[in-house]
Parts: structure tokens; sequence; C-alpha cells
């Protein structure tokens, strides 16, 4: 029986779109729209955020607010990496995907011997670097960050010394870099990224499970799949972004993409995954209820997320 605690960061100061700050909150109102009694059941720590920065100017176009997630990397590595060291099992409730880099990092400070798997399942890879950045927004960027790629290769912007420095930082938090290698990340239902991600995937021939594969071969074959293909990880992250959903459904999210998947197909995956006792870690990421409609998308998010724990629970 695995001791669960609930990490809470609604952080969003690194992504594009407003509001994935309130997403924790909105997952809480729909555990008590069901009537659940989830959110008492299991110790939580709520990180401090440094949000008040979206009412700052932006320092550097290609990794805006860095420093700010630079401060809030610190907080999550160490508030992930005390938990399990504290033998809990960290569930993330994550506000941007950024945040992200900072889990990897805790987990990596924490197991510093282990060989990390990634399970991303996300319609983006997140591969981007400041150099290579259409945005400048940091939740494209966590995945390049924990893999220690700069890609100069495609590289599209020049950096000044302080932006290079910081993002330099980024990737060497928790004093590891990278924290995963290629080959150990797989993304499920990816289908949204630019030339320069394509080109860091296929480098590194890095694994993708579409959303059709997942539809046809159903969850168990997936998850044996996965698990295969990761037999040689010690330990295994899983990272759920709400816009891995088709954009019919996760309309409460910054960045919606069509051709994703069912949220019962995401349930199913998920806690087939948490059957696995390599499962280190479990996040999701990004669900904003500005942008919906009857919180629609936070009790999806709580339906996966009370699925996925009961799972673990049992195991």
């Amino acid at each position: 029986m695995k001791n669960i605690k609930l990490i809470e960061i609604p952080s969003e100061i690194g992504a594009g779109t407003r509001g994935a700050s309130l997403g924790i909150d909105a997952i809480k109102i729909a555990a008590l729209d069901f009537m659940s009694n989830f959110f008492v059941q299991f110790p939580s720590e709520k990180l401090p955020v440094e949000n008040q920065l979206l009412y700052e100017p932006i320092e550097s176009q290609y990794a805006k607010r860095m420093q700010g997630v630079l401060t809030m990397h610190d907080r999550i590595s160490k508030a992930v990496s005390d938990s399990i060291n504290a033998h809990f099992f960290p569930v993330v409730l994550s506000g941007d995907h950024s945040n992200a880099a900072g889990t990897i990092a805790g987990i990596k400070i924490a197991k510093p011997k282990s060989k990390l798997g990634v399970i991303w399942i996300d319609a983006h890879a997140d591969l981007h670097t400041p150099y290579t950045t259409p945005s400048g927004n940091i939740h494209g960027m966590p995945m390049a960050a924990s893999i220690g790629e700069d890609n100069q290769e495609m590289k599209v912007h020049n950096l000044d010394e302080k932006t290079a420095n910081q993002w330099k930082q980024f990737k060497g938090i928790g004093k590891t870099n990278p924290k995963v290698l290629p080959e150990d990340v797989v993304f499920i239902s990816l289908r949204d990224f630019e030339k320069e991600e394509k080109h860091l995937l296929d480098k590194h021939a890095m694994k993708v499970i579409t959303t059709s594969e997942v539809r046809r071969n159903g969850a168990e074959n997936v998850c044996r799949k996965v698990f295969r293909y990761l037999s040689n990880c010690t330990d295994i992250y899983i990272s759920f972004d709400v816009d891995s959903l088709d954009s019919s459904i996760s309309k409460g999210t910054g960045t919606p993409v069509s051709n994703g998947l069912r949220e019962r197909e995401v349930e199913d995956l998920i806690s087939k995954f948490m059957q696995n006792r390599k499962i280190c870690c479990f996040e999701i990421t990004e669900v904003n209820p500005t942008l919906d409609k009857e919180n629609l998308m936070a009790e999806i998010a709580f339906n996966i997320l009370q699925r996925s724990v009961n799972v673990l629970m049992m195991n």
C-alpha cells in the first residue's frame, strides 16, 4: 500500500494563456461536486508561487519569466525529493507544464542512481529550447531541459548571455544533466510539434505512440509495449497534460488539439500504468477553467486522478 502525498503547484508563469493557476482549485471543486472526500484523504503541500511576475515586464522574449521558473523549480524539486525520501508517492497537481522539469529534478535528487523513464501523455513534445522557441513560453521546454538538449542545430534565435545562463541553470537543476535519456521517454498522443522539435524526435529516435495506436491496440497492449520499451528503467514518472485529450472535450486548457484521446482511453491507460511498481510519481497539468464550460475539464481530470490513485492504493 503506497502512502500518497499531494503536491499542489498553482504556478502558471510558464504558460502563454492565463488561467492554469486556477486548475487545481477547479479540480477540487469537481471533487466537491461529485461528493468525494478525495482531498481530505491524503496529506498535501501547496507550494508558494511567483504568479505576480505575470504583471511585470518580460525580461527575455525567448525564455519568458525564467527567473521565476527557476525559483519555482527549486521549490518543486525540494518538495518532490523530500516526499520521496519520506516514503511518500508524490501526486503532483500542477498549473502549467513547465513545472514538470522541477518534478523530474526532484525525482533525480531523491534517486540519484535511478535510470528514470518518462511517460509523457501530451499533444505536444515540449522539446523547444530558448534557441528554437516560437513563443518564449517555458511550458514548451521541460522535456528538452530534462534531456539536456539545446538543439543548436536548429537554432532560430541568438541568446543574450543572461538568458543562455538561465537556460543552463534550468537544465542543471538538481545538479544532474541530463536527468533522462531521450531513449527513456515515451510520448503518447503526441500530434502537434514544430520542425525544430521534429528534428530532436528524429535525431534521438524518440518513441511516439499515436492516438490511433492507443485506439487500435487498447490500453492493455499499449501498456505492455511501453513497459517493455522502458524495461531498463528503474523508476518511471508519468506526466499527463490534459491537452492529450481531444479538443472536443479539452476546451478547458490553453492549447487544445484535435485527434486526441477520449476520456475513457486516458483513464484506462493511466490506471493500467499505475499497476506497475516502477511508477514513482504522477503529475496532472494544464487544466484551465477560465477557458471552460461547466468545469468539464476539471471534472474529467478529477475522474482520471481519482481512478489512478485508487489503483495505486490497491497495489
